[in-house]
């Protein structure tokens, strides 16, 4: 028998440059979607919240009760209304500022700090909410929807209530005393 003759192969360099093009493009491919994705992971992310002495609008304050402001008058400032206490917040620019102010207080919205530091509010009532604004000769005059039962309920609770939101309004200027409607609001 004879032997075949086998016939060296040459190593092919062409197949090796070719095949190294090829992952160069498929590493290039994929990085190119990582970029792409990283880039829109940082638009996408919600914007970091600014403090409020960096957002552009008015500095106002919310006046709601304080437990710790309570306890320092002592046992005759338990449901005080001078333990009614502000804190701050930035409303946007606006032409009805007081409106703003005074739906962003009865939302009874408080940060975990002021909650930490003994503020507190039975407001919120979904149903509660400022229909109407009108000031008059120093006389605002507030029209909120009337919920039953909801600003009632004693006459401690009922004038923490009414204190919170006339402390409140009276920081505008040119409001003297306020006035609440329907006239039954705020009655114990």
């Amino acid at each position: 028998m004879k032997k075949k003759k086998v016939k060296k192969r040459r190593f092919d360099w062409q197949w090796v440059w070719w095949s190294v093009a090829f992952l160069l493009f498929i590493a290039v491919v994929l990085l190119g979607f990582w970029f792409l994705g990283e880039a829109t992971k940082k638009t996408a992310e919600p914007p970091v919240l600014e403090r409020p002495s960096q957002v552009k609008g008015q500095i106002v304050k919310l006046y709601y009760y304080n437990e710790q402001a309570a306890k320092r008058l002592g046992n005759d400032g338990e449901g005080s209304p001078d333990a009614i206490r502000p804190v701050e917040r930035v409303i946007p620019e606006t032409k009805a500022p007081l409106q703003a102010t005074i739906q962003l207080l009865i939302k009874g919205e408080l940060t975990t700090e002021e909650k930490a530091a003994g503020f507190s509010t039975e407001f919120p009532h979904p149903a509660f909410k400022l229909v109407r604004a009108d000031l008059n000769r120093g006389v605002l005059t507030l029209v909120f929807t009337d919920v039953p039962g909801f600003t009632t309920g004693g006459a401690l609770r009922v004038e923490l209530l009414a204190t919170q939101i006339e402390k409140t309004a009276k920081q505008f200027p040119g409001v003297k005393s306020v006035r609440f409607l329907p006239d039954s609001l705020f009655q114990p």
